[in-house]
């Protein structure tokens, strides 16, 4: 079953990429990632069924889409293979009725194999240049970023946003690099013109500081995979949000 679904990623990948250089033509890569420039990045969710107090994570996930996630992401390093691809599959025609993304992490095979909208990888993944060959360019993909240099580098490739972390401290990712905090924020906007987002840490209380350094989204984990009521507090946050922009604009 892993072979086929390996087998399936790869005549995806192909079709898909002669598909694009038909429709695109001429087109320059800058030209056809402004194509996705309506993805609303504001409140990502990256999953963790670990944090999820032992409700289903599907369950938790729909929740949060209602309260106002515009954005999901499954990151399970844990998984296998097949456990991977059954919860995506599974997650994928969950979100299908709303217009809510599905990001994986890592796994461009899983996300070929289930129709993901995109993909996420970190810097010791496989090549962004590698993953949009393979994945063409109606898909998204974005990169974690722990350094400015890292944000200079991106500038290179055909990447939709870019993911800055960690932003503070978080015991969800103990092993990362020093964090950006709120300055770092600031001067990482100020190198890029991309949509940034940020993870780490992130609360409802911290969150409204983050939109104003210019963050286009916030990327959260246990502040909703850990919730009592994952809608409530996507709600919440999604709502510091709105109104970190309106006084913003």
């Amino acid at each position: 079953m892993v072979l086929a679904i390996r087998g399936r990623a790869r005549e995806f990948a192909t079709k898909e990429t002669q598909r694009w250089s038909r429709i695109l033509g001429s087109k320059s890569h800058d030209e056809y990632l402004s194509m996705k420039t309506d993805i609303d990045y504001s409140l990502y969710l990256v999953t963790d069924q670990k944090l999820c107090l032992g409700r289903e994570l599907i369950e938790v996930v729909m929740e949060a889409v209602a309260g106002g996630v515009s954005i999901v992401q499954i990151r399970e390093k844990d998984s296998d293979t097949m456990a991977f691809f059954q919860l995506a599959r599974a997650m994928k025609k969950s979100l299908e009725k709303t217009n809510v993304p599905l990001i994986i992490n890592d796994r461009v095979d899983v996300a070929i194999a289930v129709g993901a909208e995109g993909v996420h990888v970190g810097q010791t993944d496989l090549p962004c240049s590698v993953v949009r060959e393979m994945l063409g360019p109606g898909k998204i993909i974005g990169v974690s970023i722990n350094t400015f240099d890292q944000i200079t580098e991106a500038e290179k490739f055909h990447i939709n946003y870019l993911s800055l972390s960690p932003v503070f401290p978080t015991p969800t990712k103990p092993d990362t690099t020093p964090a950006f905090g709120i300055e770092g924020l600031k001067k990482a906007r100020q190198k890029t013109s991309r949509p940034l987002i940020t993870i780490g840490g992130i609360n409802k209380n911290n969150l409204n500081e983050i939109i104003v350094a210019g963050m286009d989204g916030a990327a959260v984990v246990s502040a909703i995979c850990s919730a009592p009521s994952p809608r409530s507090a996507a709600q919440e946050l999604a709502d510091i949000i709105l109104q970190a922009r309106k006084r913003g604009s």
